[in-house]
């Protein structure tokens, strides 16, 4: 099993570095709550080192054809897939999540990214426009600069690559800030692209709060900023970025709709509901934690779910029988149990789960409420955790407006047999990501992102491409130019 204690607290200009004047911060494993590594914050001396690394590495890498640089990419990706084993083990121990669950999920999905966006690279290419008279235009996709990315603690290692690769794709440097819950994973990542033939500097990882992720933002020469976080947090991120007119994507939070019709399959809605809501103990952004169950099913609808989650293995994530681990943190735990006990106290009927286990670690039992309405804390906050909301409704334009009803837009679902009300209900919703007879799928062939206060811009797909880049254009005369005097 492999050793969670990095080499390290950061991956500068090619190789790790050290300060141990930065502030201590534990790392501890969430299945029982023990320290198992310490790692210093990025002092701003280091900051500075990170980001002059990424300036000074990228004219070399930007000049390189495209070819060139999705040859290193997709040489990572082989790396990380060869190694997804250890690669998983250690996103357990950073996050808590079940080895049944990082092993396909997150080294894997990292390694797609490279793959893809290693694949488009030689792709990237600008147009000729005709223009009268033999004149033209070309135009040609540059690289923005020092790109920063911002992590979050849910998926370290896929978050670390879905916004390294286009940003490498196309020619970008990139500093990189995981959430300081969880800062082993991306110096992996590091480690590895540099073993594939990264020139150094031009990814860089430096660990820390919020003041890091700060001074990283507001320094002139970052060109882009790139977070996965929470809407608070965007929000102030943006803020920051627009004082330097700097690029941004957000991937924010949600509180998202999913709804289940009196036609759907109930086995395949009651998986989704189950995906949206317990995969990761319910610790994904854009998951459907407030389920609209059509009231003709919604006795069948809870019954079957209740019996499908007295079949969750919960136990030691390194054991793949375990199915459903613990929650990432104490403090993310008590968020919970506080969302818990508010909806008790505003009338909801708990159907199932809702206490803390008793054992080491942060285990919170999968938690289903019905009877909620829409006015209820729970069905308009974002809990991240394993806390189902089920709300009943008779009507498609009714739950429409109900499920749009909200600040966020990051996903939404739906489960009918009926593909033109499918189709319909997913062209109503006010949501970037959705879902139909389907939930919280994210290959990254597609672009992935939100609406209204749940982000800005898209990752994944072509789309990033254009997220990564500037288009520069070019006019060509071919003869005389007249002027009015």
């Amino acid at each position: 099993m492999i050793d969670p204690k990095p080499t390290a607290s950061h991956f500068i200009d090619g190789a790790y570095a050290e300060d141990d004047n930065g502030a201590p911060i534990p790392v501890i494993y969430a299945a029982t709550g023990e320290e198992i590594a310490r790692i210093h914050a990025a002092t701003p001396a280091l900051v500075d080192r990170a980001i002059a690394a990424a300036k000074r590495a990228l004219p070399a890498w930007a000049a390189m054809t495209g070819t060139e640089r999705g040859r290193i990419l997709r040489r990572a990706a082989d790396i990380m897939r060869e190694r997804n084993r250890e690669l998983s083990e250690l996103e357990t121990f950073d996050t808590g999540k079940p080895l049944q669950e990082t092993l396909v999920a997150d080294a894997t999905s990292g390694a797609d990214a490279l793959e893809y966006f290693g694949g488009i690279a030689a792709t990237l290419t600008g147009e000729h426009i005709q223009l009268a008279d033999g004149d033209f235009v070309y135009t040609r996709r540059e690289a923005l600069g020092v790109c920063v990315g911002i992590g979050a603690w849910n998926y370290p290692t896929q978050i670390a690559c879905w916004k390294a690769a286009p940003a490498l794709a196309c020619g970008n440097a990139m500093v990189f800030k995981p959430s300081e819950t969880t800062p082993l994973c991306a110096l992996k990542v590091a480690e590895i692209l540099k073993e594939a033939g990264l020139p150094d500097g031009v990814f860089n990882v430096v660990n820390g709060a919020g003041d890091v992720g700060g001074a990283l933002v507001a320094d002139d020469r970052v060109a882009k900023v790139s977070i996965t976080g929470s809407v608070p947090t965007g929000k102030k991120v943006y803020q920051a970025a627009a004082a330097g007119m700097k690029h941004v994507t957000m991937e924010l939070g949600g509180k998202s709709p999913m709804i289940v019709f009196e036609d759907a399959d109930v086995e395949n809605a009651i998986s989704g509901a189950i995906l949206g809501n317990f995969y990761s103990s319910g610790q994904i952004c854009s998951n459907g934690t407030r389920v609209f169950v059509h009231r003709d099913i919604k006795d069948a609808f809870l019954t079957r779910l209740a019996e499908r989650m007295g079949t969750a293995v919960m136990g030691d994530p390194m054991d793949e029988a375990t199915n459903f681990g613990p929650m990432v943190s104490d403090g993310q735990m008590t968020i919970a149990q506080n969302y818990i006990a508010k909806g008790l106290e505003e009338g909801a009927r708990l159907v199932a789960g809702g206490r803390r286990v008793e054992r080491d670690g942060w285990y919170l039992e999968p938690t289903v409420f019905a009877d909620v309405t829409d006015d209820m804390t729970i069905a308009r906050e974002e809990i991240f955790g394993p806390v189902m909301c089920v709300l009943d409704f008779t009507d498609e334009a009714e739950v429409m407006t109900r499920a749009n009803a909200t600040e966020y837009g990051l996903a939404a679902g739906v489960f009918t047999r009926d593909l033109a009300r499918a189709h319909r209900v997913a062209a109503a919703f006010e949501a970037g990501t959705c879902y139909i007879n389907t939930y919280n799928d994210a290959p990254v062939e597609a672009p992935f992102g939100g609406v209204k206060s749940s982000g800005v811009g898209r990752e994944n797909s072509k789309e990033a491409i254009n997220h990564y880049s500037e288009m520069k254009s070019v006019y060509v005369r071919m003869g005389d130019v007249e002027a009015p005097f």
